[in-house]
């Protein structure tokens, strides 16, 4: 048996798998709480010994591989010039590279939002702004404002070209640890963002991990360990391209509704399919992600109750016999109590019907939408974003998914809506069910057996 030892270290639980690479086989599969606090190996070890009690023997794994989102994983803020342009492409540079967005600000920073990122206390802050030969004024202010920061974060620089060695010398002067990236918009509307992605994944694994004492685990495995999001989205990414010897799925987005977050990943053109229609606004990445901190089923549930509207939850994702006061108490029970699980009909009823609105109101935010535009010539029609109506696959993932009674009606609200054909949902794909936690496996394992990681997923990714 040639076995591989998958380590997936969550915020909130650890899963370790193991996986019978010879025959492509799920040999077993554990978890234990993430000991974050004391040493995540504690969480570990206990999860090892529960596939020890199944049959499974780790030591005798041929390779050993982990992601980590622990400590609430990788945490950046991103820092641009234009809303729309370069600090959304500052944005999908954190986000392409695993990791969660605190805050996104633009133009020039001011002392109000330099106090917000003291709060938050990133990891890493992506500081960016203007194209290249454009704009050089904001992201210079914005340098001297964060030089002044109390904040031990390492500063990625990939703003205008021609502004990097002034900014970079600000924040060196003021002992800030500065990396230079290639900028992530040197034109308008032209991303550029995977040498920012490859410092960000470089400064994760050389500092962060060491910085959240994972320092262990890193000796223990044989490859760097990544950020779980990073292990999802190369998940995606072998699912609809393939392997060199097994063909993909074709476009697929991955649904994972968790306690705090609803993270949307992609992989897709998203290119017009219908006739007519004009690709505007920022270029789409192949492999795209959001991630939605107002939407989780406990962390932010007041926030997605306020988000969505009692009123809209009550009439659009719940049963009749659920009453506002039902939900309001509830929501408010969950929020304090994180780890809680409904205990009878009606709060699973009420725990589905958040987890409808998280999925709609987050596949929204995903796709792309269509806008008519009027001029003397008439009518025309221009997209913004990703048209994914013609998607292969639909995949969900997270706990109220798997563990859930009905969860294909979950994931029917990330479908197209006719009432509002602006917005370019998914119209009818398959709809797969990560039943066994694999997906971060799958990611993981596709660095190095490709294949077999492909093969796995489509042995263990259940049509619903």
């Amino acid at each position: 048996m040639e076995l591989a030892l998958l380590i997936d270290i969550g915020s909130t639980y650890t899963k370790v798998t193991a996986i019978d690479l010879e025959t492509v086989e799920l040999k077993g599969t554990a978890q234990a709480a993430t000991t974050v606090a004391e040493d995540v190996n504690i969480g570990i070890n206990k999860a090892i010994e529960e596939l020890r009690a199944m049959g499974v023997e780790p030591t005798e794994a041929k390779h050993k591989l982990a992601c980590s989102s622990a400590a609430g994983g990788l945490k950046m803020i991103a820092v641009g010039l234009v809303p729309e342009l370069t600090s959304e492409a500052a944005k999908r540079a954190a986000l392409g590279a695993g990791a969660k967005v605190g805050h996104v600000f633009c133009y020039e920073l001011t002392d109000d939002e330099l106090d917000q990122v003291t709060k938050y206390s990133p990891d890493i802050i992506l500081l960016a702004g203007g194209t290249d030969g454009g704009n050089k004024d904001v992201i210079i202010h914005n340098a001297k404002k964060l030089a002044e920061l109390k904040v031990d974060a390492p500063i990625i620089v990939a703003g205008n070209k021609t502004a990097a060695s002034a900014v970079e010398k600000v924040l060196r002067a003021a002992s800030k640890e500065v990396y230079v990236a290639e900028n992530v918009m040197p034109k308008l509307e032209c991303l550029n963002i995977e040498p920012a992605k490859k410092i960000i994944r470089e400064v994760f694994l050389n500092r962060i991990i060491y910085a959240k004492g994972l320092a262990k685990v890193s000796e223990y495995v044989d490859s760097p360990i990544i950020p779980t999001p990073s292990a999802v989205m190369k998940a995606a990414e072998l699912l609809a391209k393939g392997s060199n010897n097994e063909a993909g799925l074709g476009d697929v987005m991955v649904v994972d509704i968790g306690g705090a977050t609803t993270d949307v990943d992609s992989a897709a053109t998203g290119e017009p399919t219908k006739q007519g229609v004009t690709l505007r606004g920022l270029e789409e990445p192949f492999i795209k992600r959001t991630v939605e901190g107002d939407l989780g089923m406990r962390y932010s549930a007041l926030a997605l109750v306020e988000e969505v509207g009692i009123k809209n939850i009550l009439k659009n994702y719940l049963p009749p016999n659920i009453e506002e006061k039902m939900l309001v108490e509830y929501v408010e029970k969950i929020s304090k109590n994180t780890d809680y699980v409904p205990c009878d009909d009606i709060e699973k009823e009420i725990d589905a019907g958040i987890a409808k609105a998280a999925t709609d109101l987050a596949v929204k935010r995903h796709v792309g939408r269509i806008e008519t535009v009027y001029s003397p010539f008439g009518a025309a029609y221009v997209q913004h974003g990703k048209d994914l109506t013609q998607l292969n696959y639909l995949i969900g993932t997270g706990g109220i998914l798997i563990y859930g009674e009905n969860p294909k009606e979950i994931l029917k609200h990330g479908l197209y809506d006719s009432s509002q054909p602006d917005i370019l949902a998914p119209e009818n794909p398959k709809i797969l069910l990560d039943e066994k936690y694999l997906l971060s496996s799958i990611g993981l394992l596709s660095e190095i057996v490709p294949d077999k990681a492909l093969r796995l997923a489509k042995q263990y990714l259940k049509e619903i």
